[in-house]
């Protein structure tokens, strides 16, 4: 399947996922738009892994503090399904990860650079041909992370990457199911590193099942992601990337050009104000509150969003 069939297969499916939503399942904030001007929700939407889910909570939740109508749709899916979606109308925004949102939108024409401004840049650039603005890039960065057990570590003498080239062969990878397809996840490990697995098992994106998997010795090697709470909390050994596969991943909010438009430049404004406040530590604090501590990302969001006077104390409606 061409890359633009799959753009337009997605788009289609989550049509019907959209659909089905309604107000109180995707949290539609009350307000009519600035000054009181009527205009179509801002659909925020998230990938399907807890940190995304959290990410759209803050920036949606923001939003309707600032008197945006915005509607918060998590969990809708991978990238695949998720971006097409913001390009075609479907969703009107999207907090993406630099590096792999430019591989994406580009149709894999760009690869993105680890400096991040330059990352940007060209991000900016490609997002515009597809109606898109990217909006000031926050601090924080979450990227792939390689990871073992410690144990594992020690059995095959494992510090980076590329030391997996003698042990691939004997061990299990485990990632999200699309990871065959992703640039930066299995391609991109054979075509920098040379790696060849004994095989791949599809878990989930970054999430309970991988690190399940991992510790139970059912995959020798793991894709999650470098703000997972997880990695320290199970002593996990994140291998370095020493051909530096990896691009930089700030978190940068993706809006549809026709939504400032319609609501002006205060919009970008409030956006680039939440994520100048996104360092990766605090980051990985609130991932740690929503996947260690069990808390909702709804209430985790509104919770910080309440401490830095970004909504009020008595909250907004959802």
């Amino acid at each position: 399947m061409t890359p633009r069939a799959v753009l337009t297969a997605a788009c289609t499916g989550l049509v019907v996922t959209l659909s089905a939503c309604t107000s109180s399942s995707g949290h539609v904030s009350s307000a009519a738009g600035p000054a009181g001007r009527p205009g179509t929700v801002i659909t925020v939407g998230s990938f399907d892994f807890p940190e995304s889910v959290l990410l759209a909570q803050i920036y949606g939740q923001a939003l309707a503090a600032g008197n945006f109508p915005v509607r918060i749709l998590p969990n809708l899916g991978p990238r695949e399904l998720v971006d097409p979606a913001l390009m075609d109308g479907l969703v009107q925004l999207v907090p993406e990860y630099a590096g792999s949102a430019l591989e994406f939108i580009s149709l894999g024409r760009l690869s993105a650079p680890s400096d991040a401004e330059a990352a940007n840049r060209a991000l900016t650039g490609s997002a515009a041909g597809r109606g898109l603005v990217a909006a000031h890039p926050a601090p924080a960065r979450d990227a792939n992370a390689i990871v073992v057990t410690a144990a594992t570590a020690a059995r095959y003498g494992l510090r980076s990457i590329a030391d997996l080239a003698r042990a691939a062969p004997r061990l299990v990878f485990g990632g999200p199911p699309e990871c065959p397809e992703r640039a930066y996840c299995l391609p991109g490990l054979q075509r920098a590193y040379g790696l060849r697995f004994k095989a791949f098992i599809p878990l989930d994106a970054g999430g309970p099942l991988t690190l399940q998997a991992l510790e139970a010795g059912n995959v020798g090697v793991a894709l999650l992601f470098t703000t997972d709470p997880g990695i320290p909390a199970h002593h996990l050994v994140i291998l370095a990337d020493d051909r530096g596969l990896q691009p930089a991943e700030n978190i940068t909010p993706l809006v549809r050009r026709d939504v400032i438009v319609r609501y002006g430049p205060n919009l970008v404004a409030l956006l680039n104000r939440i994520s100048a406040l996104l360092d990766t530590g605090t980051l990985r604090a609130l991932d740690a509150q929503v996947e260690l501590d069990g808390h909702e990302p709804r209430s985790v969001a509104r919770a910080w969003l309440r401490a830095h006077g970004l909504i009020p104390e008595r909250g907004v409606a959802h």
